[in-house]
Formats: C-alpha cells, sequence, structure tokens
C-alpha cells in the first residue's frame, strides 16, 4: 500500500477515497502461464510466480511507481499517485519496456516460453480503500476500464496504448500505430504499439 495511504489509515480508521485527475495506468498479462501451471505443483507455481513478480516489484520501486494488486497472472500498475508528478506517463512506458526484457531474460534463465501483453491508458481514476479488514488500495473508474482493455484487446508481445497516452509520450518515444479498434463498451478507438524510446 502507498506510504501516504497506509499514514492516513494510521491517523484516521475510516473510508479513503481520492479522485486524480491526471495518471496513467498499466495492466500486464503473462500469456501462456495458465497452460504451464497446470503441469506444475502447487509451489513451483507459487515460486514462478513470485520470481517474475519481484522482478517487477523492481522495476516499480525504480521508477516511483504503485503497484495496486495482481490478479492471477496479471499484475496492475499506476504511476502519478498518491503523489502526483508530470512525468507519470513516461515512468509507466519505461517500465512496460523494462518488462518485456525482463520476460525475455526470465525465459533465458529458466528455460521457459512466456510472453507478456501489456495495456496502458491515461486519464482521470478515484484510488481508496474501502476495506479496513483488510487494508487494499484499489482503483476505480473508466481509466482503469480502458487500461484493462487495452491489455485484453491487444496483441500477445506488444504493448498497446491508447490515443491519450500516446499524445503525452510522442516526442520521446517510438510507436506503431496500430489504427481503430472496436474496444469493449468504449467504441471505436485509436491505438498504438509502444516500440521504443527515441535516440
Amino acid at each position: 500500500m502507498p506510504t501516504a495511504i497506509s499514514k492516513e489509515l494510521k491517523e484516521e480508521s475510516a473510508n479513503i477515497a481520492k479522485e486524480f485527475a491526471d495518471v496513467t495506468v498499466l495492466f500486464a498479462d503473462i500469456i501462456g502461464f495458465t497452460e504451464i501451471a497446470a503441469s506444475m505443483s502447487a509451489i513451483q507455481v507459487v515460486n514462478l510466480l513470485n520470481s517474475i513478480f519481484s522482478t517487477f516489484d523492481r522495476l516499480t520501486e525504480q521508477y516511483g511507481l504503485e503497484r495496486i494488486k495482481n490478479i492471477g497472472d496479471a499484475y496492475i500498475v499506476v504511476g502519478g499517485l498518491p503523489t502526483r508528478r508530470p512525468d507519470h506517463a513516461q515512468a509507466i512506458a519505461l517500465m512496460a519496456l523494462h518488462i518485456q526484457t525482463a520476460i525475455a531474460l526470465f525465459n533465458t534463465e529458466n528455460n521457459q516460453n512466456f510472453n507478456i501483453r501489456i495495456g496502458i491508458h491515461s486519464g482521470s481514476v478515484i484510488a481508496g480503500v474501502i476495506d479496513l479488514s483488510k487494508f487494499t488500495c484499489d482503483l476505480w473508474g473508466n481509466t482503469v476500464n480502458i487500461a484493462s482493455c487495452m491489455e485484453s484487446q491487444g496483441i500477445v508481445g506488444k504493448i498497446q496504448v491508447t490515443e491519450n497516452t500516446y499524445k503525452s509520450l510522442c516526442n520521446e518515444f517510438l510507436f506503431q500505430k496500430r489504427g481503430e479498434i472496436e474496444v469493449k463498451s468504449k467504441g471505436i478507438m485509436t491505438t498504438y504499439f509502444l516500440v521504443g524510446e527515441k535516440g
């Protein structure tokens, strides 16, 4: 849980919710994990996921981001909260690129064949803690839903971003335009694939 929110919870035992007008959300899903995990013991599955997500956690810390949670083999991270920062999209983009590198290295070192599919969107969210028994920080809003769709409707091995995120990054990063796609519950959206840094 973000330190600022933990501190606030200690000072007042009440539900916490704040709106953040400008953040970037990343969803990453490990492709092929379910099939490979089916042939492993429970402890092997947990150890494998722990190894991968520990690497992601180090990248999250390196870029000053906040991990929200992981759901099975999916990983959710946000830039721009609880401390607001103007370069949240840039930090998320760098992490996304390094996640791809980390998965490739993990495959080489562990003789695996995992791949990653990543979706990113920038916009406003509501962040808060509503379950005081577990003290879990979560995000809500269209930005979260769209970032999730960017991942689920993306292409394996690619980092798909919305036009919002693209506009924040196009001067510093390289993109390949995917074009218009039908996004679940959102209609037609123009999307791009993040390829790398310029220079």
